[in-house]
């Protein structure tokens, strides 16, 4: 299954590899290889990193913590202490190192230091009050994203996927009615 990255913010998109998380959630990280091409496919994060079972159970805890931190922030409640003490101590690990070349930038670190990256992506979307954090309006769709669209009226996670299943269905039902 190919990656959507949709949310505006790594960290989020990481937290939206639970598909459907309220009703049937399908997990798209069932695997370490499954974290190894995701972090592949993010622009923001290092080409290859090797996943062993200890940090592939640490990207899980993560994406969990983003995720919980990124609901508590929708809903106006404090910070989950644990999801605060999960993200945190990822952010304090190793970096990426960063590279400048003719093709451009190059990012290389291992799977933990992706990971801190993360982590600190997440950290600067959750505690900027500007930043326009909303929940997919698809019934089914549990992503969070960030909304930079003018006026912040986006009202689903992606055009592709979302947006064109929404608009579909209020198609069908306004031809029903016609009918």
């Amino acid at each position: 299954m190919d990656f959507t990255f949709v949310s505006g913010n790594a960290a989020l998109d990481l937290a939206g590899t639970v598909l459907s998380r309220r009703d049937d959630p399908v997990d798209l990280l069932a695997a370490p290889v499954d974290l190894e091409r995701w972090v592949a496919a993010c622009e923001e994060l290092p080409d290859r990193v090797t996943a062993d079972e200890a940090t592939f159970e640490s990207a899980l805890s993560l994406r969990e913590a983003i995720y919980r931190l990124a609901l508590d922030r929708l809903l106006g409640r404090r910070f989950d202490p644990g999801s605060l003490d999960v993200v945190n101590d990822t952010a304090a690990g190793p970096v990426c190192a960063i590279r400048l070349s003719d093709a451009g930038l190059h990012r290389s670190g291992d799977l933990r230091a992706a990971l801190s990256q993360l982590a600190r992506s997440g950290i600067a979307v959750l505690a900027d009050p500007r930043a326009s954090l909303k929940e997919c309006g698809r019934p089914d769709c549990t992503r969070v994203y960030l909304d930079r669209s003018r006026g912040a009226r986006r009202t689903w996670c992606g055009m592709e996927e979302c947006g064109n299943r929404v608009k579909a269905a209020a198609y069908r039902a306004r031809r029903r009615g016609a009918a």
